[in-house]
C-alpha cells in the first residue's frame, strides 16, 4: 500500500487586510470554516496526516477549533512558526515586524514531515479535484514534485490584488520557471501584474498559476535551509523582504534538483484576503453545499460515505 501523503496548512498569516482570525473564522452554511473544506477534501483525496503551521499567539484559539476536526478522519498535528524560528547563527533585525514568508513556513515543520506532502494556504479555497491530482501523483512517484496549475481566470479577487505564481512548462508539462507576482488585479485593459518599478506586466487570463497547493517528497525539504540562510543574508537591510515558497522551488527546478509537474485543476479558486470576500465565499460554499459536492455537515459525514 502506498504511504499516505501528509497535507502542510500555512495559517500562520496575521490577516491584516481581513482584521480578525480569519482562519478560523464561519463560511460555510453550517459554521465551517475553509479549512473545514481542505480537511475533508484531502480525506476523500487519500492524505492521512495534516500539520498546521501556526503562530504561538493564535494557538490557543486555533486549537480550541481545529484539533478535535474529523476525530479518527486523520492524524493532526500543530508547528509555530515566529519571527525568531531561524537556523542557527541567524536573529531578528531590530526592524523586522513582517512575518519571513511562505517558504519559511514549510522550513519551520520540516522535522514533522517523513513521508511525500503537500503544500496548501489556510485561507485559500482550492477544490476537491485538486487535491485528488495533487493526492495520485504523490502516491504514484517519490522522485517528482508536482503543483496545481489553475487558470489566472479562475483565481482574480473582485475586492483587490492577489499574489501568484506564474508558471512556464515545456512541452511535457514539466516546470521551467515559476515567478512571484504580487500585485495582480484586473484593470480597464486586462488582468495585469503591477511592478514597482511601473514597467507593469500584462497577463493572458488562460495563464497558468500556482495558488501554492504543490506536492513533493519529503526528500526535498533539506535544501529548504541552505536557501533560507541565503535569503537571510541577503535580506537584512529590507525588513519587508519575503521568503516566498514559488522562489525556492524556481530555484530548485533551475539548478536541475527537481521535476515539477504542473498538473491542470479546472477548479475556481476562491480566497479570504479582504471583509468583502467573505459573503463571496458564503454564497460559494452554499451553492456547492446544495449542488451536492459537499455535505451540509461535514464533520458528521462518515468516514466511509467520504468518497
Amino acid at each position: 500500500m502506498a504511504v499516505k501523503p501528509t497535507l502542510l496548512i500555512l495559517a500562520a498569516g496575521m490577516a491584516t487586510r481581513y482584521g480578525s482570525l480569519k482562519q478560523i473564522d464561519s463560511f460555510g452554511p453550517n459554521g465551517e470554516t475553509i479549512i473545514d473544506y481542505s480537511l475533508y477534501d484531502a480525506i476523500r483525496a487519500g492524505f492521512g496526516k495534516v500539520i498546521f503551521v501556526i503562530r504561538q499567539s493564535i494557538a490557543e484559539e486555533f486549537k480550541a477549533v481545529m484539533q478535535h476536526k474529523f476525530t479518527g478522519q486523520i492524524e493532526i498535528d500543530f508547528v509555530s512558526q515566529e519571527l525568531d524560528s531561524l537556523p542557527a547563527g541567524f536573529s531578528v533585525p531590530p526592524n523586522r515586524v513582517k512575518p519571513w514568508g511562505t517558504a519559511h513556513a514549510v522550513w519551520v515543520a520540516t522535522s514533522k514531515i517523513k513521508e511525500p506532502f503537500a503544500i496548501i494556504n489556510g485561507d485559500d479555497f482550492y477544490g476537491r479535484e485538486s487535491f485528488k491530482i495533487i493526492a495520485d501523483f504523490l502516491q504514484k512517484t517519490t522522485t517528482e514534485g508536482c503543483l496545481a496549475g489553475y487558470c489566472l481566470a479562475n483565481t482574480i479577487s473582485e475586492n483587490g490584488p492577489v499574489s501568484r505564481g506564474i508558471c512556464e512548462t515545456d512541452a511535457a508539462g514539466y516546470l521551467t520557471r515559476i515567478t512571484e507576482q504580487t500585485h495582480i488585479e484586473p484593470t480597464e485593459t486586462g488582468i495585469m501584474a503591477l511592478q514597482t518599478d511601473k514597467n507593469d506586466i500584462m497577463l493572458s487570463p488562460d495563464q497558468i498559476v500556482s495558488m501554492n497547493l504543490m506536492g513533493f517528497p519529503a526528500s526535498i525539504l533539506s535544501y529548504f535551509e541552505n536557501y533560507l540562510q541565503q535569503f537571510l543574508a541577503a535580506a537584512t537591510d529590507n525588513p519587508k523582504a519575503e521568503f516566498f515558497l514559488p522562489g525556492v522551488i524556481d530555484k530548485l527546478v533551475q539548478a536541475g534538483t527537481i521535476r515539477v509537474k504542473v498538473l491542470p485543476t479546472p477548479e475556481k479558486w476562491f480566497g479570504i484576503t479582504y471583509p468583502a470576500d467573505k459573503p463571496i465565499a458564503e454564497a460559494a460554499l452554499r451553492q456547492l453545499t446544495a449542488s451536492g459536492i459537499y455535505p451540509a455537515h461535514l464533520e458528521s459525514t462518515p468516514l466511509a460515505e467520504i468518497k
